[in-house]
């Protein structure tokens, strides 16, 4: 296996399944299946089957279904039929809600090795709000800006969700932080931002879009070189 061999990994800026997120067609064609993986983990304690319904819906109106996979408890990450489902799946979807919960659920548990597992057979996993903050590392604290550890998937990169709605205060203090060791990406929701097998990055949306490195604004293309898998 080489990382060309893995599959996409995508982190949108929020405001999952909705009408504006006409990329989640595109998701399902380059996963090249019909059926969703929805994870609501971090919506545990904020109605999971509200997010469940409405995942439904949405891709029900793109001729897809979901598989919902309710973990929402650390007990849950150890479920042997949960397990199961994310180790096939080709398409893992994990939405919105508390990005801390979700990665005390998900942190060296069976359930995210079988996603690991699936996404190095190629299948494309994407996080919304907190399902992409987790992802990296390190993890954006959203109260207060600052860094904590995340899962990983994608490392040296922080993701910033619901850009527009940060202040310009919490914004300065996170890339002061962020210093030489990792870039910080902020995208607005119903945007998503992709990393494809080559490690291309690519942004689908009409949102705000930043990028910086060590206090300064870089572009699109240059992630390739800070992030790793």
């Amino acid at each position: 296996m080489t990382v060309a061999d893995c599959g996409l990994i995508g982190l949108v800026g929020g405001g999952e399944w909705s009408p504006e997120c006409t990329f989640d067609e595109m998701l399902l064609e380059v996963s090249k299946t019909e059926t969703v993986s929805i994870l609501p983990t971090a919506a545990a304690y904020e109605y999971p089957e509200m997010a469940i319904d409405t995942a439904k819906k949405h891709f029900e109106s793109l001729g897809a279904k979901i598989d919902p996979v309710m973990i929402l408890s650390r007990q849950d990450a150890f479920n042997e039929d949960f397990i199961k489902k994310l180790v096939d799946s080709k398409f893992i979807y994990i939405g919105g809600g508390s990005p801390h919960h979700l990665r005390s659920v998900l942190w060296q548990s069976p359930a995210y090795e079988a996603m690991i597992s699936a996404w190095k057979n190629g299948a494309s996993i994407v996080g919304s709000s907190a399902g992409g903050m987790v992802l990296t590392d390190p993890m954006v604290d959203p109260r207060g800006g600052a860094f904590t550890v995340g899962l990983g998937l994608l490392k040296n990169i922080a993701f910033i969700p619901h850009y527009s709605q940060w202040s310009s205060e919490k914004r300065e203090r996170t890339h002061y932080l962020e210093g030489s060791q990792f870039a910080t990406v902020g995208v607005d929701e119903a945007n998503l931002l992709y990393r494809t097998p080559n490690g291309k990055f690519e942004l689908i949306g009409t949102g705000e879009f930043e990028a910086y490195f060590d206090g300064a604004r870089i572009e699109l293309e240059d992630l390739e070189f800070h992030v790793e898998v």
